[in-house]
């Protein structure tokens, strides 16, 4: 894989003939975004800010470079700096990928590569794309937006040529290794339990989707299912405990639609995480816990005018398998809108119910136990290039 990555950084460069070329002729293009946030709470602080007292501490700013040294190669590379509380304050490797297209019916890519296996997962790292501060946390948690984005690997990808009466058909097919770095936001409470991931957790995975691009003008249609395999060594310092191994394989499908028509646009996406997570001692068995896990989101959108958009989603988890009580659920009502004040700056504002504390909190920075219900208030405002 290594070499897959180099070969990419190799191409990004230029280094694809004896020969020189010029910059116009390697068409590289440079793009990118920053956003600074401020979140507010009532009750509870979420997502390892201080939220309660009002919180500025969420900064993102992504650069991509990209470059076509043939007509049907291009090859490209994102950077993401991120800070949200406790989360991030480093620089990461988003993704660099080759992309060779040899046609409409087939093309391929490679390297680390965007994972196509959700609606919004090859796009959630644009933020100017969206109108959403955040994106339906039930499917898409920030806290591990740069684990879930991409994987080392490929991805093969198509359209098949419009059949009188039944539309298009958009396929995907990958397959690689997901790595989910040590600091992610879901290891959060497994840290304030006591237990350690010292290197986090990897393994294969693969999957696919299918989009039909339906007759009804506007409507699309799709499916999709990832298959991962993690594993992981586990240390309990408190107990004395090393050599570990967590081993968790699991599928999830996703289900989703979107419809556009004129200035409104509907989405809605359904997806199940089932899975036995199984903690042993060398090949021993020692634990089993097991996770069943309800996800999906509603979501429609307004251009009210050419600069203002307006929007509101529902977001449900629920988790089947977890006690009774708030940290088994998160519901979350959100209201937002977008401003544009040209191509380049805009502003976005959200308010958030939620009520449910499956998603996003953690006891540290919640020393008198969680409320069962928050509300949020979050301002954004972005510039892009």
């Amino acid at each position: 894989m290594k070499k897959l990555l180099t070969a990419a950084m190799m191409l990004a460069l230029g280094v694809t003939s004896a020969s020189a070329q010029s910059l116009e002729d390697l068409n590289i293009q440079i793009h990118g975004y920053a956003t600074q946030g401020f979140i507010y709470t009532t009750q509870n602080n979420i997502l390892t800010t201080s939220s309660s007292s009002g919180s500025p501490s969420w900064t993102e700013a992504v650069v991509n470079v990209s470059t076509q040294p043939i007509p049907k190669l291009r090859v490209a590379v994102q950077g993401r700096y991120f800070l949200l509380g406790n989360y991030g304050n480093s620089i990461t490797l988003d993704w660099a990928s080759a992309d060779y297209k040899v046609s409409d019916r087939f093309g391929v890519r490679f390297g680390k590569v965007k994972t196509p296996n959700a609606l919004f997962n090859e796009t959630q790292d644009i933020d100017p794309s969206y109108m959403w501060s955040l994106l339906p946390e039930s499917i898409y948690p920030i806290s591990s937006r740069n684990s879930i984005l991409a994987h080392n690997g490929g991805v093969i990808y198509g359209t098949v040529a419009p059949i009188k009466g039944l539309g298009k058909f958009e396929y995907r097919a990958y397959g690689g290794e997901r790595v989910m770095s040590a600091d992610d936001g879901f290891f959060l409470s497994i840290k304030e339990s006591g237990a350690n991931f010292t290197n986090g957790l990897s393994g294969p995975t693969w999957g696919g989707a299918l989009h039909w691009r339906t007759p009804i003008k506007g409507l699309m249609l799709g499916v999709a299912m990832d298959r991962e395999d993690p594993t992981g060594a586990v240390t309990i310092p408190a107990a004395g405990l090393s050599g570990y191994n967590l081993s968790s394989p699991f599928k999830i499908p996703y289900f989703y639609g979107t419809y556009e028509r004129k200035r409104f646009m509907f989405a809605s996406e359904y997806s199940r995480v089932a899975a036995q997570h199984r903690t042993a001692l060398t090949s021993v068995p020692v634990s089993s816990t097991f996770q069943d896990q309800r996800q999906w989101y509603a979501m429609t959108t307004y251009k009210a005018t050419d600069k203002l958009t307006t929007g509101i989603y529902y977001s449900s988890e629920l988790d089947r398998k977890a006690s009774f009580g708030p940290g088994r659920y998160q519901k979350d009502w959100a209201i937002s809108g977008r401003y544009d004040f040209n191509q380049f700056l805009y502003a976005k504002a959200e308010q958030h119910f939620v009520d449910g504390t499956a998603i996003g909190y953690d006891t540290g920075l919640n020393p008198n136990g969680l409320k069962p219900d928050t509300r949020m208030t979050i301002f954004k405002i972005g510039v892009s290039f």
